[in-house]
């Protein structure tokens, strides 16, 4: 039986890229990428929100996917440079996803209202009028991170990625 001696370190160099990609920046300057979300409470009020709207229909809540948290602020602040939501989806190995494109406020203001927008959307088997109610309120993901970047304008990107 033949070996193949680069499999291991093939392995080894493709899952370092995978974590580069969701990996923030490192502001530090530690050489650890970041753990925690850039706007941790902005993050817990969009995860307690999505619940609240799902409790509206007795719903499973899902769980806040907090090690997702910076890879979902990477997808934001992608999508803000590229100026595309949804730019980015895919990056942070998510099934689903839901974004706030270019919000005037802060993180923490202006995270209710994208949402509310998202559930009034309501129930439909018609995913471009009905996506983000469906996401919201899917029985199939059980986990959802909210991350969020703000550009240098002060525009507020917010994606939410549901696993």
């Amino acid at each position: 039986m033949r070996t193949i001696p680069f499999l291991p370190s093939l392995f080894t160099f493709v899952s370092g890229l995978a974590l580069l990609g969701c990996s923030s920046d490192d502001s530090a300057g530690s050489g650890k990428p970041a753990t925690d979300s850039a706007y941790p409470a902005a993050a817990e009020k969009c995860f307690n929100a999505i619940n609240t709207y799902r409790a509206t229909l007795n719903l499973t809540p899902y769980t806040r996917a907090v090690d997702d948290e910076p890879c979902a602020d990477s997808a934001a602040k992608s999508d803000s440079i590229s100026g595309t939501a949804h730019g980015a989806f895919g990056m942070c190995g998510e099934s689903a996803q839901n974004e706030c494109p270019g919000w005037g406020g802060t993180p923490d203001s202006m995270i209710d209202g994208c949402l509310q927008m998202m559930w009034d959307e309501g129930p439909g088997a018609d995913f471009d009028t009905h996506g983000h109610y469906i996401n919201m309120s899917s029985t199939t993901y059980t986990t959802v991170a909210c991350g969020f970047f703000v550009t240098p304008a002060g525009d507020v990107w917010s994606v939410q990625n549901f696993h």
